[in-house]
């Protein structure tokens, strides 16, 4: 949806290295926003965000008006894709994906890409267009790519920019608990470890937490007991000043612990 950063810029580099010809719509879609005032304030720079794009080698940048993508009476469909899009933000925000579905479907149609890539933050959003595209766009490869930070580990957002420096500061919990939450699943079961990442969070002067829940990346159930063959994540969306930020951590499998060695331990070492 455009402003732009590092972690839109990675989702170009990885489609520069599978694709002979890359794309990026930026649109800012108002039929996901539930508040006017957030779609309001939302940060538009496409001329900045144009610039960012051609040295990365993007050939093209689709830029549609709101009128050319919606009918003037165009009611938006629901989407039910059960636990899915029901969970978690679809909870919380009603009627998000369902403009997040409709927005993407249209694209897709539009460009008639033989690839999409999208960021695991909005993992949630990730779970729903690779479920869209198994269902509408058999052909399509829908292909998450890895979280962006910044130094500090706050996750790379175009909503960062309306946080203050103290904001910032303070946002850095979110990012530094769900870390460290997800090393005590080495010794925890998956209940304590969620309601000791709720704990941290509501205690945390600044972070209001909507939720914090710890589920299967596979089906977004929520996880009850740890199992190699169906790894979790913990994901949470909270509120710092008037920004709604979400992020989330992958909780490695003791198989994946096991991969990883001593850097395991050691991070366990730094962060628990």
């Amino acid at each position: 949806m455009g402003a732009l950063h590092d972690g839109h810029l990675s989702l170009v580099a990885r489609a520069r290295a599978a694709c002979d010809v890359v794309v990026v719509s930026i649109f800012v879609n108002p039929t996901q926003f539930n508040n006017p005032q957030d779609l309001e304030s939302y940060p538009r720079h496409v001329e900045a965000d144009v610039a960012l794009l051609k040295p990365a080698g993007v050939e093209v940048v689709f830029t549609p008006t709101i009128a050319e993508m919606y009918a003037s009476d165009e009611v938006v469909a629901d989407t039910d894709y059960g636990v899915l899009t029901h969970s978690l933000e679809g909870a919380f925000r009603p009627g998000h994906f369902n403009g997040v579905v409709a927005i993407v479907r249209k694209l897709f149609q539009a460009v008639e890409p033989d690839r999409a890539f999208f960021g695991e933050k909005d993992f949630q959003q990730l779970a729903i267009l690779q479920e869209l595209g198994r269902r509408e766009f058999p052909e399509l490869e829908v292909i998450g790519c890895p979280i962006i930070r910044e130094s500090e580990g706050l996750a790379m957002s175009s909503r960062n920019a309306l946080l203050s420096d103290q904001e910032r500061q303070v946002a850095l919990a979110i990012s530094r608990t769900l870390f460290a939450a997800a090393t005590r699943a080495a010794h925890d079961p998956p209940g304590a470890v969620r309601d000791w990442a709720w704990a941290q969070l509501t205690q945390t002067q600044g972070v209001d937490p909507e939720y914090v829940e710890l589920v299967s990346r596979r089906t977004l159930e929520p996880t009850k007991q740890w199992s190699d063959q169906d790894p979790a994540i913990l994901l949470t969306a909270a509120q710092v000043g008037v920004v709604r930020l979400i992020d989330n951590c992958q909780v490695p499998s003791a198989a994946e612990r096991r991969a990883v060695g001593e850097d395991w331990h050691t991070l366990e070492a730094e962060i628990g």
